[in-house]
C-alpha cells in the first residue's frame, strides 16, 4: 500500500466532507482514508494501481481543490 497525504480546500460542512470521501472511496484499491473537515488534511492509503494524480483528479472532479 502507498500513502498519499494532501490538503483538500473548499470544504465547508459535513456534506462537502461526504462528497470528497465518496469521490475518493469510489477509486479502486482505497484502503484507509482520513479527512479532517477543520484543516482539510487528508491521509489516503491506496494500492499501486491508483496514483496520487488519480486521487487529486477525483477530488477536483467532486468540485474541491487539493494541494
Amino acid at each position: 500500500m502507498h500513502t498519499t497525504t494532501l490538503t483538500i480546500t473548499g470544504m465547508r460542512d459535513e456534506q462537502c466532507l461526504r462528497l470528497v470521501t465518496n469521490a475518493i472511496q469510489d477509486l479502486p484499491g482505497i484502503g484507509y482514508l482520513e479527512i479532517s473537515l477543520e484543516t482539510g488534511a487528508a491521509t489516503i492509503e491506496h494500492g499501486t494501481f491508483v496514483s496520487a494524480a488519480d486521487i487529486y483528479q477525483a477530488i477536483e472532479d467532486a468540485g474541491f481543490g487539493a494541494r
